[in-house]
């Protein structure tokens, strides 16, 4: 036992365990209070909420292992891959999770298997190359999360498209603030091993700029949204969703330091997190 407990605890901490649960819920809120809540106990929702999930560690899993020496400057306290786990083992436990996540969409529908398919090829192309450029890293990153939502129509076509588009434009565009600032974090290691991430490129305050914009985009989009097409829980968005986005671009103007962003970014995924709660006050 003594053993194996550490084994457990870094497969946990490799497959970022927690980020995997989120992922969980915001499927299963989102069908309860989107789609139909009869649908919670449908086979084939448990089906494409743990391919997402498999997939996701997946890609976990292979982004450490790319990123061993860039995390050892960054993260050298959370490295796992050649220290709890080998290097062997971490790419045949990728391999073999890709291939079983895979295989979960293709029993949904061959829609889904494809893009379950497309969505294990761009976590290895993004961790083996896109992170390393631009902005394209980031919009992969965030592009793949919001689809983890957006997937949810080629399993339920009957969905209200409207409500699911403005959950899948919340998870797009909070993912790709968090995937810049993380860049802000990692900047040090990344700048020593060749990476271009937009930090590097444009420097610390272009960059807050840019999120300046993105997330004024995604407030106006919302405000947009419940004006010409859906009514929203307006009154709990500026509690719980716009007043934690103004704190964090107040915090943002004055970060500068590894410390600050990491506390950045985790404060985007608690937005994240009450957005998703928000979808229980949508009718």
């Amino acid at each position: 036992m003594a053993f194996a407990l550490p084994r457990i605890q870094h497969l946990l901490q490799i497959t970022r365990f927690w980020n995997l649960l989120i992922i969980a819920v915001a499927q299963y809120f989102t069908v309860a209070f989107l789609v139909d809540p009869k649908l919670l106990f449908d086979w084939h929702l448990a089906v494409l909420s743990a391919s997402t999930m498999i997939i996701a560690a997946a890609g976990y899993i292979i982004n450490d292992y790319y990123d061993v020496k860039i995390d050892l400057i960054n993260k050298p306290e959370r490295v796992v891959v050649g220290r709890g786990i080998s290097r062997r083992y971490a790419i045949l436990l990728h391999s073999a999770l890709s291939t079983v996540g895979i295989m979960f969409g293709l029993v949904l529908n061959w829609k889904i298997g494809v893009m379950t398919f497309f969505s294990v090829f761009m976590l290895w192309l993004y961790s083996n190359t896109l992170k390393r450029m631009p902005f394209v890293g980031n919009f992969v990153v965030a592009l793949l999360t919001s689809g983890s939502i957006a997937i949810l129509w080629l399993l339920y076509p009957f969905a209200g498209k409207t409500n699911l588009a403005i959950y899948t434009l919340f998870a797009f565009f909070m993912t790709l603030v968090r995937e810049i600032i993380k860049d802000m974090e990692d900047l040090k290691g990344d700048n020593t091993f060749g990476c271009k991430t937009l930090p590097i490129v444009w420097g610390l305050r272009r960059t807050k700029n840019l999120i300046y914009l993105l997330t004024f985009t995604f407030v106006a989009s919302v405000f947009l949204i419940d004006g010409l097409l859906e009514p929203l829980p307006m009154l709990y968005f500026s509690a719980f969703l716009f007043a934690p986005v103004a704190w964090l671009m107040i915090r943002l103007v004055r970060a500068d330091t590894k410390k600050d962003f990491y506390r950045l970014s985790q404060l985007c995924k608690v937005i994240m997190v009450l957005g998703i709660f928000s979808m229980a006050l949508i009718r």
